[in-house]
């Protein structure tokens, strides 16, 4: 099947730190692809039912437009859980059920699919080690940044780590439980949620500073990224939340 022209570097987000120049990492839009509506257009999530050739061209253009190789892309089977899976020339082509991975190897990426949940990306200053989270509330509750951050084995102190675009904090509306759920773990957390969502006794959460917060515990200081609203941004992102049936973006972070 013969590639277009590629598009999506343009419209591409990149992450503002000071990553070495051997770290590079992307988070895409919406644009660039070829998925009709409801997926339009830069769908590269497999299990939304889209069509599947849509879909692998949409991969291929993404893998075009960074220079990687397709096969070394480590696409995952996230289930909102806390699994961790180190990426290597040996598997990085087979699909692991886990939510985060961590690579050491130069020229495998490390990939998250979202549309509203956080993409969470991590890399030391040597540039040794980078590694990915996909943060929905549950698996950001239950500890898989803390477990990514363990499995890559570099002091925390020495990681930065960006914040790519998720559901907002004007936006993300959430039962009591939820907030209860993050308390337990570190009253601090109360700090990030608002009693004001829409519904009666719903409460509004912010999913960066829950994040940021995780992270600075640990002692990851040196945060960045977030701010960028998936659900009241629709030209540049998916969102599951504000539409349903919809596709995915995908962030990525690899050793060049």
């Amino acid at each position: 099947m013969t590639i277009e022209p590629v598009t999506i570097e343009s419209n591409a987000l990149k992450p503002d730190w000071s990553a070495p120049d051997k770290v590079r990492a992307v988070s895409t839009t919406r644009a660039g692809g070829v998925s009709g509506r409801p997926w339009a257009s830069l769908n590269l999530g497999s299990h939304v039912e889209d069509n599947p050739d849509h879909v692998q061209q949409n991969r291929r253009r993404l893998a075009e437009s960074t220079g990687l190789k397709s096969e070394r892309i480590g696409w995952l089977n996230q289930v909102h859980g806390t699994d961790v899976v180190e990426l290597t020339p040996d598997n990085v082509g087979q699909v692991a059920k886990a939510d985060a991975s961590y690579t050491r190897h130069p020229g495998i990426a490390c990939a998250i699919l979202t549309a509203d949940c956080l993409p969470v990306l991590l890399a030391d200053r040597e540039g040794t080690v980078v590694g990915a989270a996909h943060c929905g509330w549950r698996s950001l509750c239950d500890g898989v940044i803390e477990n990514l951050v363990s499995a890559m084995a570099v002091a925390p102190e020495t990681l930065q780590a960006w914040l790519g675009p998720g559901i907002g904090p004007d936006s993300f509306e959430v039962g009591p439980e939820v907030r209860d759920a993050f308390i337990k773990h570190d009253p601090e957390a109360v700090h990030a949620f608002k009693a004001e969502g829409a519904r009666p006794g719903h409460l509004m959460a912010d999913i960066y500073a829950l994040a940021t917060l995780r992270l600075n515990h640990l002692g990851v200081s040196s945060v960045s990224g977030g701010g960028l609203c998936t659900v009241q941004d629709p030209d540049r992102f998916f969102s599951y939340r504000r539409d349903g049936q919809t596709g995915r973006m995908a962030t990525l972070i690899w050793l060049n």
